[in-house]
């Protein structure tokens, strides 16, 4: 493989993702979300997806545009309830829905990454977690029709564990706000969140990023997901990131003004 991995455009570099594919995608609701190739995949047409990402998008972004297009077919995630159209389609059985705490998610791939096939974790122990029966499936009338199965529970100094299992994807989508031709990435701030984890667990991993810097120039002790874990690079500019809450509050003018 040729040390520089960057490709022309995100179209090429999603180019090869199959329909039945399964995608670890970075981010954490708009932040960090690989929007560009999110994008070029939709326009290239692949569909039965699987995808593993902390919240699915949300309704008009992210994941969410794939889901309203009906191109997944089941996502494993943490949060769905910021996403109605997912919500729709999980409840009228058009969508599988594996749920799984948020460390434990984050645990899951790393672990995929690393080649760690499970661990255990105390957390979901004496829950649905562990014991099972969270719903997967519903049919179109709204009867579940497939839930969770148990997980074994161990003991350890007496305290209880959950055994869960690695995750690993086909295809890794993330973006980074520096990147190198060699695929060596950095993420901005809390634009990191499950990015570097997205990245360790696919097989081919896609990174979008805001700007292109030589090999070389960016320090060793500086990198968040080294270039071994990376594919393929498509530049992409810092164009594309949307605010999915804007809270604001009254600035103490009348305070400061006294």
């Amino acid at each position: 493989m040729s040390m520089d991995k960057v490709v022309s455009s995100a179209a090429e570099a999603v180019a090869d993702i199959g329909s039945g594919s399964t995608l670890a995608v970075g981010g954490f609701g708009l932040c960090g979300v690989p929007i560009k190739l999110i994008d070029a995949l939709l326009a290239q047409g692949a569909d039965r997806l699987t995808t593993i990402s902390n919240n699915c998008g949300v309704d008009d972004a992210a994941l969410g545009v794939l889901l309203y297009a009906g191109r997944i077919a089941k996502t494993i995630s943490s949060f769905v309830g910021g996403n109605k159209e997912l919500a729709r389609l999980y409840l009228s059985g058009q969508l599988d829905v594996e749920l799984t705490p948020q460390g434990t998610l984050a645990e899951r791939l790393r672990a995929g990454g690393c080649g760690i096939p499970a661990f255990y974790t105390p957390t979901g122990v004496g829950t649905m977690v562990a014991d099972g029966g969270i719903p997967v499936r519903y049919d179109a009338e709204g009867t579940v029709v497939e839930t969770s199965k148990p997980k074994e529970v161990r003991e350890f100094d007496g305290v209880q564990y959950v055994l869960e299992t690695a995750l690993t994807a086909d295809f890794g989508l993330v973006r980074a706000a520096v990147g190198d031709r060699h695929g060596n990435l950095v993420f901005h701030e809390s634009a990191q969140n499950f990015n570097p984890l997205a990245g360790m667990a696919g097989t081919v991993t896609i990174a979008e990023v805001e700007r292109l810097v030589e090999p070389g120039e960016i320090h060793p002790e500086s990198i968040h997901l080294p270039g071994v874990f990376v594919q393929r690079v498509v530049v992409v500019g810092p164009e594309g990131k949307d605010i999915e809450k804007r809270t604001t509050r009254p600035r103490p003018v009348a305070a400061e003004e006294n």
